[in-house]
């Protein structure tokens, strides 16, 4: 009778132990690093094609244009952001922070108003592609709304916008070219 009883009472406290809990799904693992050699041939191509964008007004080719409030400055890359060789091998989080920010708003302004006379899309095509490999996180970021632009200015802030982006491109493509050796 000893083993019955052993056995109604491992039976019983069986039932009474909360069910083991199904085991949690695995956390959806965020890519650790980005795909550095994709984003290199990406940032060659957006510089490749923004080799060949042209200004519809000749004038503007050779014209500087000063700028004196700094901050109204789209974002760039800075010293502080971590963008170099020794930074980028431990912690690359700050540096790609800051290209995303500026692929998003340069992505804005092709989208906006001042591109309308002149749209972009293989600009746009190539740095949505570069965008979803430099994404933290789900989805697609949210688009900023365009600024609204005086018709005679479109010209001068679209050469403008031009310039700044060849000019980001150029260090993007450094720091993408590095982290993909």
């Amino acid at each position: 009778m000893a083993p019955l009883r052993r056995l109604r009472l491992c039976l019983l406290l069986a039932a009474l132990l909360p069910l083991p809990a199904a085991p949690a799904p695995a956390p959806t693992a965020l890519p650790l690093r980005p795909d550095w050699a994709a984003c290199r041939i990406l940032s060659r191509e957006l510089s490749r094609l923004l080799a060949t964008v042209k200004e519809p007004h000749s004038a503007l080719e050779g014209m500087q244009l000063l700028e004196e409030d700094p901050q109204n400055w789209p974002p760039r890359i800075l010293c502080s952001d971590a963008c170099d060789p020794l930074t980028l091998e431990t912690n690359h989080t700050r540096c790609l922070h800051r290209i995303r920010q500026a692929l998003q708003h340069y992505r804005d302004l092709l989208g906006s108003e001042i591109f309308r006379d002149q749209p972009q899309p293989q600009l746009e095509s190539t740095m949505e592609q570069l965008l979803r490999h430099v994404q933290e996180g789900h989805g697609r970021p949210s688009r900023h709304p365009p600024v609204r632009t005086d018709l005679w200015a479109q010209p001068l802030q679209r050469h403008l916008a031009l310039k700044r982006l060849r000019s980001f491109a150029a260090v993007m493509g450094r720091v993408f070219n590095h982290s993909a050796r």
